[in-house]
């Protein structure tokens, strides 16, 4: 499996399955002496972690994380990075067939095809969204660091089902229960996904992430553009269906002189753009401007409703019901995910120093 992801200057690896006895990361290329923040790392990860509210699975998991080596007194010490967190809430026989008899929108079958049976399907094995646990240890380390140096990585809700929040995203929202900019939006959008679980069906959502105080001059054209490293890590979170920066699609029906981002000076001298259809890339190279980009992210596949399925080993059609935990909307646990995600690949392209 590809589990290890290669930047310019560090490398991530995650590790586990949802049931297996643990999860977990090692971060190698971090610079020593790096401070890492263990009450700070919590309260990112408990943002992300199951069981926390009324949309989340019934999964409880603590999600404390077990540094195992790279840290000594606090501190980065130059070796890599490792953590693991302990799965201590497993239910393996809730997913005892499904070997045979795949979830439809799930990768339980694509995991057939690939590993021939011997994957562990156990709530989605490998591919569940339990293994962005790990994936928010490394990115919850990273934007530590990032702040130190200025840099902030922010996410918040936009739209859950067909309830969007269309309000300005110029105030902090992590430590909202519910993580949008307008309140009133978060009543609508919570009780969307209320409506769904009474129906045993599942909600999807968007996501917007902006990042602030990130320098200019940063990326490559071509294959080695901000866009194309963010989205190659972004597109690895499970659920996610889409990316896009700036006016993104809303782009294919502006002219160019609505679409296009007219230069100025800012307040304190430097060029910067009057608006910022762009999301802070040209070329795939930063402008300076805040980067901005939105995940659209898919309905949990895992419903309490009847669906039809093949047994794949008497190759005909059954009616299939899921057990298990999960969540109706996986939207409001994926937002520390984003920024998380976000957070490795700009630490990656931040020049030294």
């Amino acid at each position: 499996m590809s589990s290890i992801w290669i930047g310019k200057r560090i490398r991530l690896s995650i590790f586990g399955q949802s049931h297996a006895e643990a999860i977990g990361m090692t971060l190698d290329g971090l610079p020593a002496g790096m401070a890492v923040d263990p009450d700070l790392l919590q309260r990112f990860l408990d943002r992300r972690a199951p069981g926390r509210s009324e949309w989340s699975t019934a999964r409880r998991e603590e999600d404390i994380p077990e540094f195992l080596c790279g840290l000594k007194d606090g501190l980065t010490c130059g070796a890599p990075l490792t953590a693991i967190i302990r799965n201590t809430n497993v239910r393996k026989k809730d997913y005892a067939d499904l070997q045979t008899l795949p979830r439809p929108g799930h990768a339980d079958f694509t995991a057939q095809l690939r590993y021939h049976g011997f994957q562990d399907a156990s709530g989605g094995g490998h591919f569940s969204g339990r293994l962005t646990a790990p994936l928010c240890i490394a990115g919850g380390v990273l934007l530590q660091e990032l702040e130190r140096r200025g840099i902030s990585v922010a996410a918040r809700i936009v739209q859950i089902g067909s309830v969007r929040d269309d309000s300005a995203f110029d105030g902090p929202v992590s430590e909202k229960a519910f993580p949008v900019s307008d309140d009133g939006a978060a009543e609508k959008m919570t009780e969307a996904i209320r409506t769904a679980k009474a129906e045993g069906d599942s909600v999807g959502g968007v996501i917007e992430c902006m990042i602030t105080g990130f320098p200019g001059g940063v990326g490559d054209p071509f294959f080695g553009g901000l866009e194309s490293r963010l989205s190659q890590m972004l597109f690895s979170i499970p659920a996610v269906k889409g990316v896009e920066f700036g006016a993104g699609f809303a782009a294919a029906s502006l002219r160019g002189s609505e679409n296009n981002d007219p230069f100025c000076i800012g307040r304190e001298g430097q060029i910067a753009t009057v608006t910022n259809h762009a999301g802070g890339i040209l070329g795939g190279i930063t402008n300076g401007m805040p980067i901005v980009f939105r995940l659209a992210v898919k309905p949990t596949p895992s419903i309490a409703m009847e669906q039809q399925s093949v047994n794949l080993e008497t190759m005909k059609t059954q009616t299939l019901q899921i057990r298990g935990r999960h969540d109706p909307c996986i939207v409001p646990r994926a937002v520390p995910v984003a920024e998380a995600a976000a957070a490795i690949v700009l630490f990656d392209l931040l020049p030294e120093g």
